[in-house]
């Protein structure tokens, strides 16, 4: 008999659900491609193209209208939710302060139907409205952790999240973020640079939301504070505003580095491509993250990355331990100037991590961890 999975992730679309829009996208696309029943439910957001959606097929979507962006919350849809929710054998939750979760979380309750959380480093009480959150755990967050049938976390570092809500690390299973290979193909960054207004010049690559979690600003200070050192380099910003834009290129007018350094905006698809390919290093200088997406993406591509100790990639020390730096200016400012005082030594390290992450982190080598997982929870083999 088919397995069927339903999704839930309150974002879908890139540009504002970043890392865990495209774990979702990802895994539904890949399980749909293996026979598996997929559905996935989200909130409709004007970000959400047709053309995503449909690259999703086999997986099928469905959209919740949104009654207010601000906190996503959702038109109630119970129907919807309901018949999603029976026609499921195993659903799986993602991220953590979601209304959108609740409610799905409400329905499997009364079905009687199991479910998995995947917060993907959201427990911790972090960021913005730390008042609603606390709320929202009171009412319903901390239920919905502990009374899953099962629990994921991405990286090994997100294990004590759970234990702070009561479920023990050792009953934990962990899967990475993982990348499909087929959408970071080579791509024509000379018409990338023309259509962007970037210089043909070697650069320091920031992906992601600008806003204070993902820490651009420890970015651009590191940046002043090392590039007397390394004159040729331009710093790269792509991304949506998340808040910080302004205040980042206010920091750059003042400093007069509105020459070297540059907001192109969200960037995706073969654009995406063609900025990795084009980085001399991606950077990631992240306050909290479970596991950056933006690195395993660089290293499909052949491009080193620096990120910080709050980033879930420890491991990466194994390859060059300049790679992982504390979650500061010095500390970011220390791993630039590590990594580019020698030319040859991203040379060397970037095949290093190229292979690693193709070993551990393709989708194609992940689905079949998820099928078996799926199966004993459908089963009861999880205890």
């Amino acid at each position: 008999m088919t397995l069927r999975v339903l999704n839930v992730n309150d974002k879908l679309d890139l540009q504002s659900g970043g890392g865990t829009a495209e774990r979702t996208f990802q895994m539904s696309r890949f399980l749909a491609r293996q026979n598996v029943s997929c559905d996935v439910l989200t909130i409709d957001s004007d970000l959400l193209d047709v053309q995503r959606i449909e690259a999703l097929r086999p997986a099928n979507v469905s959209m919740v209208p949104c009654l207010w962006r601000r906190f996503n919350v959702p038109a109630l849809a119970w129907k919807m939710i309901r018949r999603l929710v029976d026609a499921a054998d195993v659903i799986h939750l993602m991220g953590h302060w979601s209304i959108l979760n609740a409610l799905v979380y409400l329905a499997a309750r009364q079905a009687g139907k199991p479910y998995v959380v995947c917060p993907a480093g959201a427990l911790p009480l972090f960021g913005r409205s730390i008042g609603l959150k606390r709320l929202y755990n009171a009412l319903v967050g901390k239920s919905i952790i502990r009374n899953a049938s099962a629990w994921i976390a991405v990286t090994e570092s997100e294990l004590p999240h759970f234990a702070a809500y009561g479920v023990s690390p050792s009953r934990v299973k962990v899967i990475p973020n993982g990348v499909d290979e087929d959408d970071f193909q080579t791509a024509d960054t000379l018409n990338f640079l023309r259509r962007f207004g970037l210089p043909n010049a070697p650069i320091i690559l920031f992906m992601g939301r600008l806003n204070s979690i993902k820490g651009p600003d420890l970015l651009l200070h590191a940046f002043m504070r090392t590039r007397h050192a390394f004159p040729q380099y331009h710093l790269v910003f792509a991304g949506p505003d998340g808040g910080m834009l302004e205040s980042l290129q206010n920091t750059v007018k003042g400093s007069n580095l509105s020459e070297l350094v540059h907001f192109p905006g969200f960037i995706g698809g073969a654009d995406k491509s063609a900025a990795y390919y084009l980085a001399t290093l991606l950077v990631v200088p992240s306050r909290q993250e479970a596991m950056s997406i933006v690195a395993v993406e660089a290293g499909f591509c052949g491009t080193p990355v620096l990120l910080t100790d709050q980033c879930g990639f420890g491991s990466i020390r194994a390859i060059d331990a300049r790679l992982e730096v504390a979650a500061t200016t010095d500390g970011i400012a220390a791993g630039l100037l590590g990594l580019l005082a020698e030319s040859t030594d991203l040379a060397v390290i970037a095949p290093a991590w190229s292979h690693y992450v193709r070993e551990h982190y393709s989708w194609a080598n992940l689905v079949p961890e998820y099928l078996k997982f799926y199966g004993a929870i459908k089963s009861g083999g999880i205890e």
